[in-house]
């Protein structure tokens, strides 16, 4: 052995497939090493001959563009010496001229991507695809994402595939998503985002600064961020926000271009969202609450116009009450709250109003929202409104030529309702409202709310056009006030639902049932619309109203009958570019006692359904045949239709154009499958033609050996 010969480095091997598997990372469709923070890796260093204890070697680990010591953006870790900002490492075995190290990063390290170099006296090797990518670690318990449970771990940080809840509290459905954050470039689409947001080192710490400005970086506004919104209805430009089935296509886009990629609504932004935070390691879940509510002025109160017909009106409002929205909950320890506002944490990256001058939104707690602080970081205040706000009726008539409005109702209990997520290791939905708030009408809920509008001040109760006052603005330390159902002496309700499946091409036959329980002869004016809207609460079409005047006996109800013709809608629906709902909307004014009710029900259309052939399981990079088949069961043509497939380890995201479908035709498409992983894995399948959005469904296949 010649100890003057100077120490060198030959090789580095940094035992990739061992290391992932220790650190769940091994999914990652990458060259590089992916390791989780706070848990120790192995590196092999191969030296050109043996290590003495003279020998100075050390790792150094820098991040960024320019790594500097005093800035902490690098790190030169020696073996058995003192830990440096808690990093540690170790000399584990030697062997001739190898040595083995393991590296211990600390458990609050900057997440992103470090470059290493091996320092010998008087040489610097760097290694072949030296970058080594660190990320939260949900199973190391001081990292602040730490999660316990292991179901809860695999779903809401290693499954690439979900549901999205959508459709209205009426008629809920799930939207197949393929998040796809092993996916190749996905990882580094992220990194990329990191690296955009500015966000200092230190910044790069905690969760809860990574989550906001992942919130604020996966919208376009402000920044050139991923998705660029889009509700107009006009998407000839860019890719219809229907046409999405998952975020692998957006994120690989969005890395290759740098460019916003077109067009989004609050799904697509909330399944991107998803990908990237279960990609950097926070274990993340997709919300969709049902009526939710856009409150912009934060007086938890959304105004409803109508016409004298019911019908409602688009112009008045700037708030507005969504069919469903959907943001997501991020998991971690807020280290920089007072104790209690631990798990899961709201954020949101649609672009609906500004926070700090950006639209970003969160991270927000959960239990914030349901105790009522919402004097709490990040935009507690617009996510209590959204599950809390009351929804309130105004009928404008005119009176002597002038508008003049007449409230027709208020509900208290209708806003955030179906609050909904995939379940832990199952495909169905699961109801998550107990976690955003309290049984309505019951103590803890009353106090919560008391607590929310102490920090809120509600503007006083006056219809936003500025007309008609109904209650007298709070003086100065009156205890706030927090609106009742108004009361009603004839116990008056109103339900409203479908008689008929709602196919499109044939009638749509629905009902408004009218109930009274109070003693005496009640005369009851009722006027009914049906109309189309978005999924936002905009109205696309009027299809028809009904206006009736009853008598109702003691207790007792009766059903009046609304049906549309297929002429009066199908035009519509063929001509938008987005799925629309029937909204049936119902007033009725009991004569006798002056009792106003107004009641609103959101319907989807039904349709057949896709039906998907392949075997059962199948073996790695052993090709089989996946077959989609779908039978046109409507009486209507479905024109310019288009299959959409994609299968995560299977096969890349396929588009079929399958040209009109006739009534009554069957159309298959096979698609030649090559699983390239082991494991569950699903394929996704959507149709979309001019008259229909929203068919999707999704099979699974196991892969083996």
């Amino acid at each position: 052995v010649f100890p003057e010969m100077s120490l060198t480095v030959t090789g580095v091997d940094f035992l990739k497939s061992q290391n992932t598997q220790q650190h769940h990372t091994d999914g990652y469709n990458i060259k590089n090493l992916v390791v989780r923070r706070g848990q120790p890796f192995l590196v092999q260093v191969s030296l050109n001959r043996e290590l003495m204890p003279a020998d100075k070697l050390s790792l150094r680990f820098g991040i960024g563009e320019n790594p500097m010591r005093n800035r902490g953006s690098l790190l030169s870790l020696k073996p058995e010496r003192e830990d440096f900002n808690g990093w540690k490492i170790s000399l584990v075995k030697k062997n001739g001229k190898e040595c083995l190290l393991s590296v211990t990063s600390s458990p609050n390290a900057p997440v992103g991507k470090y470059n290493l170099h091996v320092k010998t006296e008087t040489n610097i090797y760097k290694p072949e695809n030296g970058a080594i990518y660190l990320l939260f670690n949900p199973w190391c318990e001081d990292d602040v994402v730490y999660m316990a449970d292991e179901a809860e771990k695999k779903e809401y940080v290693l499954n690439d595939t979900g549901y999205i809840y959508v459709g209205s509290a009426y008629s809920i459905y799930d939207r197949p998503w393929n998040f796809g954050q092993f996916e190749e470039f996905v990882l580094d689409a992220c990194m990329y985002l990191l690296d955009k947001s500015k966000l200092s080192l230190n910044d790069r710490r905690h969760p809860a600064n990574v989550s906001r400005a992942m919130s604020a970086l996966v919208n376009a506004n402000d920044d050139n961020g991923v998705v660029l919104g889009n509700w107009s209805g006009n998407y000839i430009n860019g890719t219809s926000p229907m046409d999405w089935i998952g975020s692998v296509t957006i994120l690989q886009k969005y890395y290759k271009t740098k460019k916003p990629v077109r067009y989004g609504q609050c799904w697509v932004f909330a399944g991107v969202l998803n990908t990237v935070m279960r990609c950097l390691g926070v274990p993340s879940r997709c919300v969709s609450t049902f009526d939710a509510a856009h409150d912009t002025e934060e007086n938890l109160r959304v105004d409803i116009y109508l016409n004298e017909r019911g019908e409602k009106l688009n112009s008045l409002s700037f708030d507005s009450v969504w069919n469903f929205h959907v943001w997501n909950d991020v998991w971690m320890k807020r280290t920089d709250l007072p104790n209690g506002f631990d798990g899961w944490q709201a954020i949101d990256s649609t672009p609906q109003e500004q926070s700090q001058g950006r639209f970003q939104c969160g991270p927000c707690p959960v239990k914030a929202v349901r105790e009522g602080d919402v004097y709490l970081p990040y935009d507690s205040k617009f996510v209590y409104a959204e599950v809390n706000a009351d929804r309130v009726y105004w009928v404008v008539k005119k009176v002597n030529g002038k508008d003049k409005y007449f409230k027709v109702g208020t509900e208290t209990q209708e806003i955030g309702k179906n609050i909904s997520t995939k379940a832990v290791g199952q495909n169905r939905r699961v109801d998550i409202t107990r976690e955003y708030k309290y049984p309505e009408g019951s103590k803890e809920e009353r106090m919560s709310m008391q607590r929310a509008y102490s920090f809120i001040r509600p503007s006083g109760l006056t219809p936003r056009s500025g007309y008609a006052s109904t209650i007298q603005t709070l003086g100065g330390n009156t205890q706030p006030l927090v609106p009742k159902e108004p009361v009603n002496k004839t116990g008056l309700q109103l339900e409203i639902n479908n008689t008929e499946a709602l196919h499109p091409g044939n009638p749509l036959e629905m009902a408004i049932t009218v109930k009274i329980s109070a003693p005496g002869n009640w005369t009851v004016d009722l006027t009914g619309s049906c109309q189309l809207q978005y999924y936002t609460g905009k109205v696309q079409a009027n299809l028809g109203t009904i206006k009736e005047t009853i008598n109702l006996e003691g207790t007792s109800e009766m059903q009046i009958p609304m049906k549309i013709a297929p002429d009066a809608y199908m035009k519509t629906l063929s001509s938008v570019e987005d799925e629309v709902l029937i909204l049936v909307t119902a007033i009725a004014e009991v004569k006798e006692t002056n009792d106003k009710l107004t009641k609103e029900t959101s319907m989807r259309f039904e349709y057949p359904p896709i039906t998907v052939q392949m075997p059962e399981t199948a073996k790695l990079y052993n090709d089989f045949t996946c077959a989609f088949i779908f039978k046109n069961k409507l009486n209507v043509i479905l024109e310019n239709c288009k299959l959409l497939v994609e299968g995560l380890g299977i096969f890349k995201m396929t588009t079929f154009e399958l040209g009109d479908i006739m009534p009554g035709r069957i159309v298959k498409s096979d698609i030649i499958c090559t699983p390239t992983r082991l494991g569950e894995k699903k394929i996704v399948a959507k149709l979309i033609s001019n008259q229909i959005k929203g068919i999707s469904t999704e099979k699974a296949i196991t892969i083996t050996e």
